[in-house]
């Protein structure tokens, strides 16, 4: 029946009923930034993909409509010092050979928050290439490493601007990346580095993105992995600062961690601030790759099987993806979609757009290490989901409200 399924749910070109030119909803990010709504995610290139493969993803994306596309300076993932900065430099290339697409293309990266190792921070500049192994010459988000990580962005994707800047992690301590308990280390620090004493303020992070707008290297910035205190706080410092506000926050969202719908969703509607809907499909966990009897049922006919693919070559990376409580909700949405006829990929990305935050103002960032998966990933975000379907999913995530989080709690 799958088989079938995803035969014809893919189609190519992805075009406009009309035939005439590609279809892709655009939006404007904090009411300032058209941009597509459907984002390339990029953080597979350079492990998961080639050079090649990462040229040929950008062209279909554009040729298809998009023209937001997403990385990091950190990219690829999982994180190494080995391949730090790989991401970037693909998309720099893309570039170059493609100069005249640089109007065609909105462009975000993010700058690295605080982290224990050495070798995030010795990418940015040859002179402090003997720093890899020095864990304190950490990563933090100071006024002077938010430019020169900034610098380093520019040099390696071949562009002069940034369209989105973005910063990836909060430099205090929050909870984050599946945790949502504010359970700060009784001897201070971060999350991510044990024992930190320094901290740079929210006005200078906020000063140091206003000196880049003011130099022409950064045109919008945003959070990422931001909670409600964070965007009312970066939001109150900008206005006082003169400095613009975010546009955006790019935090995780899906199916099985809705934590942003409650009030995280209230902020940014008053603070016109976009959701920019990372993990929609928790890593691949939603499209049923690795659920038994689901394993090929995405319209993605050249999708890699489970073992090929993220969550089995590096289970440490990201494993709330794939947790116990997961695993149980995955099942019970891969059955709605199977009841709709739909794939679960489907299902999954056509939910994120059905709502309001995102349907109007946001953007669903996707991932895919195949132009198959890339097209029905696109395709996806057109579907409409009806009243009975969306009622169906509200009632498995009551039974299971954000499986995703707190999987430190059951270990």
């Amino acid at each position: 029946f799958f088989g079938l399924l995803a035969r014809a749910l893919y189609r190519s070109p992805l075009m406009a009923p009309n035939g005439d030119k590609p279809a892709a909803k655009r939006v404007l990010l904090g009411g300032k930034a058209e941009v597509s709504q459907c984002c390339l995610g990029t953080m597979t290139w350079g492990e998961q993909n080639t050079e090649a493969e990462a040229h040929e993803q950008i062209d279909l994306f554009l040729a298809a409509g998009g023209n937001f596309v997403d990385t990091a300076e950190m990219y690829p993932v999982p994180p190494a010092g080995e391949v730090i900065g790989r991401t970037e430099i693909y998309i720099g290339t893309w570039l170059k050979a493609n100069p005249e697409r640089r109007k065609d293309m909105f462009l975000a990266t993010k700058v690295a928050g605080p982290r224990g190792v050495g070798w995030i921070r010795a990418n940015r500049r040859p002179e402090y290439k003997d720093k890899v192994d020095d864990e304190s010459f950490a990563a933090a988000l100071s006024a002077e490493q938010i430019a020169e990580a900034c610098d380093a962005s520019l040099k390696r994707l071949q562009t002069d601007y940034l369209d989105l800047y973005q910063l990836h992690w909060p430099e205090r301590y929050a909870a984050i990346f599946g945790k949502s308990a504010f359970e700060p280390p009784a001897d201070g620090g971060h999350a991510l580095v044990q024992g930190k004493k320094e901290f740079a303020s929210m006005e200078e992070q906020v000063k140091a993105i206003g000196e880049l707008i003011k130099a022409g290297k950064v045109r919008h910035w945003g959070l990422s992995n931001e909670t409600s205190y964070g965007v009312c706080m970066f939001v109150q410092t900008a206005d006082r600062l003169g400095v613009p506000r975010p546009v955006s926050i790019q935090n995780d969202f899906s199916l099985v961690d809705r934590r942003f719908e409650t009030e995280l969703a209230e902020t940014c509607a008053h603070l016109n601030v976009s959701l920019l809907a990372y993990g929609p499909l928790a890593g691949g966990a939603l499209s049923g790759k690795y659920t038994r009897g689901f394993e090929r049922c995405c319209g993605a006919v050249e999708s890699r099987m489970a073992d090929d693919s993220r969550h089995r070559k590096y289970p440490k990376f990201q494993s709330r993806y794939v947790g116990a409580g997961t695993a149980v909700a995955t099942v019970k949405y891969c059955e709605i979609a199977q009841s709709k006829v739909l794939s679960p990929t489907t299902l999954a990305l056509a939910w994120c757009t059905s709502r309001h935050y995102i349907k109007d103002t946001g953007c669903v960032i996707i991932g895919a290490t195949t132009t198959s998966q890339l097209h029905e990933n696109m395709e996806a975000l057109h579907v409409e989901l009806d009243s009975a379907t969306l009622a169906a999913i509200d009632r498995v995530h009551r039974e299971n409200p954000n499986p995703n989080c707190d999987q430190h709690l059951l270990e």
